[in-house]
C-alpha cells in the first residue's frame, strides 16, 4: 500500500513536472507553418514539439475565407537536463511527438466561371520550391490561355497557397464536374462520388462541396481539411468518404479506489542489503492509523452523446452508481466520497466492505507462513510462536500456545497460556503486564506486572510492580528478579546448589539498570584516571631531573593532560546521573517487600533498596521486608486476590 508520505513524493514530482512545461499559441497559414513558427519560438526543433490544434484555418476561395491556423505547441524540459519525459526511450517519444515529414511545394490550376486560378503551395521541412515552369506546365494541360505571366512569376515566389486569377479558358457549362453524395452505415458515413469535367469544364471548389453537402442533409462531421485538399487533388470516380458520424459512449460506471493491497493472495518479499529475500517479512498485514484515507469512490460518468452526420442525436448510457462499502471502524469524508479509518489497526475487506479491524488474528503458528506480524492493534495468535520471529503490536498480544526464542513487543498487556521458552535469547516487553504459565531462560520486562503460574527458571525478569508467581508448582529458580513492589512466589530457590537467585524489590527496575550502568561506568572511569595519573607523575618526576624530555615524551606528557581532563569531566557527570537516580530512589514510597508462600532455600539473595541480604538457612512462609536499614523476617503476607486473576478471565490457576 501506498502510504502518506510517498503519496506526498508522487504528488511532488508531478507538479515539477507540470511546472516543467513551457508553451507558446502560434499561427501560420497552413497547420506545417504554424508549427514551424511555435518550434522558433520555443528555440527547438519540429521533432521535440507536441502541439494541440486551438483554431483550423482555412485558404479561402478567390482571396476570400481565408483563416489562419492557430495551435497551442508545448516543450517539456526535463529536471536538470533540457529533455523531457524522462520515462520514455527516444524511440517511444518520436512516435509520441507529430514528425513533419519533407514535402516539396506544389502548383494547382483551379477552372472557374470567373476564369482560371492559381495556387503555389509551399514546401515543407526540406521540401523543393514549386517553379515557374512547373506552373506554366500546370496551367497548359487544363488549356488555359491569356495567361499573366508576371502574376504566375509572382504566385510562384510567394507561394502563400491562395488561388489567384491568372488567366482565361474557353467555358462549356455543360462540361463541369459533377457530384454526387451518398449517405451509408446507418447515417454514420457520407461519401462523395466526383464526375471530372470535360473539356471547358469548372472544377468543383471546396465551398461548392460543403454546399451541396449541406444541401444533402450532411451537417455533422464533415473533414474540412479533408475537402479543401480534395479539390486540389480530387479523386475522380471514387466513393470518397468525407464526413463520419460521432458514435455515443456510454459512461463509465463508479468503481473504488482503494489505497492498499486488495489481494493478499499474492506475497510479496522484501530483499535485505545484502541482496537476501528476508521470509520472515512478508508484510501481510496492512496497518492504518486513525484518520488515514483508506479509499476512494470515482464516481460514474455521464454518456457522452453522438450525431450522425444528418445531425440526428444518438442517446449514451450514463455509468452505474455504486454505493460506498462502508464497513466496521471506518466513516466517509466531507467530501462524501473518501472511506477515512476510525482508528489504529488492520484494514481489510469482509463481505465486499471496507473494515478496520483492531484485532488481528493468526491462525496456527507464527512460522515461515506468516513472517514476522506487526500491527497496530491486538494480535491474538492460535499457535506457537517459532524461535526467530517476532511479533509487534500496539494493543495486546495474546499466544494460545508457547513462545520459543523469540521476540514479542506490546503496548498493552502479553498473555502466554503455555510458557515461554526463551533458549537464553528470547525477549518479551508489555507496557502493561505478562501473564504466563511459565518463564523459562527468558529475558521480561513489564510495565505493571508479570505473573507465573508455574514457574521462573533462569531468567532476567524486571516489573515496575510486581513479579507474582503462584500456583500448584509455582517456583522461582535462578535468574535476577527485579520489581518495585514485590516479588512473591510458592517456592524461591532450589534445594540443590546452583544458579544465583537474586530477588531485589524496592526500587524502579529501569533506573536501577541505569544506576547499575552508570556506577560501573564511573568504577571504569577511575580506574582509568589511576592509570593517566601515574604515567603522568612519572613524566613530570622524569622531566624535573631531566630538566626536559624527548620530543615524543613531551607529546605524550600533553596527551595525558588532556585524557586526564576529559575523564575527569566524564567522571563528574557520571557523579551526576547517580547522584540524580539515587535522589529519585531515596523519594519512592514503595515498601518492597520478598514472599514465599511455602519455603524459602539457602543460597537466595534478597535485596530491598540498597540492603542485601542472602539466606543461609531455610525459611518456611515468610515476607521478607526492610526496617531500620536491616532486612528482617516475618510471616508471609499474601500477595491481593485480584492479581491472580488477569485479563479475560485468564487464571494464575
Amino acid at each position: 500500500m501506498i502510504d502518506f508520505v510517498r503519496l506526498q513524493q508522487i504528488m511532488k514530482e508531478r507538479l515539477e513536472a507540470d511546472r516543467s512545461i513551457t508553451s507558446t499559441e502560434a499561427v501560420g497559414a497552413t497547420l506545417d507553418e504554424a508549427v514551424a513558427n511555435a518550434a522558433s519560438m520555443l528555440g527547438v526543433t519540429v521533432k521535440r514539439l507536441q502541439y494541440e490544434i486551438v483554431e483550423r484555418g482555412a485558404a479561402g476561395f478567390m482571396g476570400s475565407g481565408r483563416k489562419d491556423w492557430r495551435i497551442r505547441a508545448y516543450e517539456l524540459v526535463q529536471a536538470g537536463e533540457n529533455l523531457a519525459m524522462p520515462s520514455l526511450s527516444s524511440e517511444a517519444f518520436e512516435i509520441a511527438t507529430p514528425i513533419i515529414e519533407d514535402r516539396d511545394g506544389a502548383a494547382f490550376v483551379h477552372l472557374g466561371q470567373e476564369g482560371a486560378f492559381l495556387k503555389v503551395a509551399p514546401p515543407v521541412g526540406k521540401g523543393r520550391r514549386a517553379t515557374e515552369r512547373q506552373a506554366m506546365d500546370a496551367l497548359r494541360a487544363r488549356a488555359v490561355h491569356d495567361i499573366d505571366e508576371g502574376m504566375v512569376s509572382q504566385v510562384v515566389k510567394s507561394s502563400e497557397g491562395e488561388y489567384i486569377r491568372v488567366g482565361s479558358f474557353t467555358m462549356n457549362p455543360a462540361a463541369d464536374g459533377m457530384v454526387t453524395v451518398d449517405i451509408g452505415d446507418q447515417e454514420m458515413k457520407a461519401y462523395i462520388y466526383v464526375t471530372p469535367p470535360n473539356a471547358g469544364g469548372c472544377d468543383l471548389s471546396a465551398e461548392t462541396i460543403f454546399s451541396f453537402l449541406r444541401n444533402n442533409r450532411v451537417v455533422h462531421g464533415v473533414d474540412e481539411e479533408f475537402v479543401r485538399n480534395f479539390a486540389d487533388k480530387p479523386q475522380y470516380k471514387e466513393m470518397v468518404c468525407v464526413a463520419d458520424g460521432t458514435r455515443p459512449v456510454n459512461g463509465r460506471d463508479a468503481f473504488i479506489q482503494y489505497n492498499f493491497v486488495v489481494d493478499q493472495t499474492t506475497v510479496k518479499l522484501k530483499e535485505g542489503s545484502n541482496g537476501r529475500v528476508d521470509f520472515k517479512e512478508l508484510n501481510i498485514i496492512q496497518n492504518v492509523v486513525d484518520g488515514q484515507p483508506l479509499a476512494r469512490k470515482v464516481p460514474a460518468e455521464r454518456g457522452s452523446p453522438g450525431k450522425t452526420v444528418t445531425g440526428k442525436i444518438l442517446p449514451a448510457k450514463n455509468g452505474k452508481d455504486i454505493p460506498i462499502p462502508l464497513g466496521k471502524n471506518v466513516h466517509v469524508s466531507d467530501d462524501q466520497l473518501t472511506i477515512v479509518a476510525d482508528m489504529n489497526g488492520q484494514v481489510v475487506i469482509v463481505g465486499g466492505k471496507v473494515n478496520v479491524e483492531p484485532v488481528y488474528t493468526v491462525q496456527g503458528d507464527v512460522s515461515l507462513r506468516t513472517g514476522n506480524i506487526i500491527f497496530l492493534g491486538t494480535v491474538i495468535i492460535t499457535g506457537n510462536v517459532e524461535d526467530g520471529f517476532s511479533v509487534k503490536a500496539a494493543g495486546n498480544i495474546e499466544v494460545h500456545g508457547t513462545v520459543g526464542k523469540a521476540e514479542l513487543d506490546a503496548e498493552g498487556d502479553i498473555i502466554v497460556h503455555q510458557g515461554i521458552a526463551g533458549k537464553s535469547a528470547g525477549f518479551v516487553r508489555a507496557g502493561k503486564s505478562i501473564w504466563a504459565r511459565f518463564i523459562e531462560n527468558a529475558r521480561v520486562e513489564a510495565g505493571a506486572l508479570v505473573v507465573v503460574s508455574d514457574g521462573i527458571i533462569n531468567s532476567q525478569v524486571d516489573a515496575n510492580k510486581r513479579i507474582i508467581c503462584q500456583g500448584k508448582r509455582a517456583h522461582i529458580v535462578g535468574g535476577q528478579l527485579r520489581a518495585a513492589e514485590e516479588i512473591n512466589a510458592k517456592i524461591l530457590g532450589s534445594p540443590v546448589s546452583g544458579t544465583e537467585t537474586v530477588c531485589e524489590v524496592g526500587f524502579d527496575p529501569k533506573s536501577k539498570e541505569k544506576l547499575d550502568l552508570f556506577e560501573s561506568r564511573k568504577v571504569a572511569a577511575e580506574k582509568q584516571l589511576e592509570e593517566v595519573e601515574l604515567n603522568l607523575q612519572t613524566l613530570i618526576n622524569i622531566k624535573k631531573q631531566r630538566k626536559s624530555l624527548p620530543e615524543d615524551k613531551e607529546a605524550f606528557l600533553r596527551e595525558l593532560v588532556d585524557r586526564r581532563r576529559q575523564i575527569g569531566t566524564d567522571i563528574a557527570r557520571l557523579s551526576k546521573e547517580i547522584s540524580d537516580i539515587q535522589s529519585y530512589l531515596a523519594t519512592l514510597k514503595t515498601r518492597g517487600r520478598v514472599s514465599a508462600s511455602a519455603k524459602v532455600y539457602p543460597g537466595v539473595r534478597i535485596v530491598i533498596r540498597d540492603v542485601k541480604e542472602d539466606v543461609k538457612a531455610e525459611y518456611r512462609a515468610v515476607t521478607f521486608v526492610l526496617e531500620n536499614n536491616l532486612i528482617r523476617v516475618t510471616k508471609y503476607e499474601e500477595t491481593d486476590e485480584d492479581i491472580k486473576r488477569g485479563p479475560d478471565g485468564y487464571s494464575t490457576d
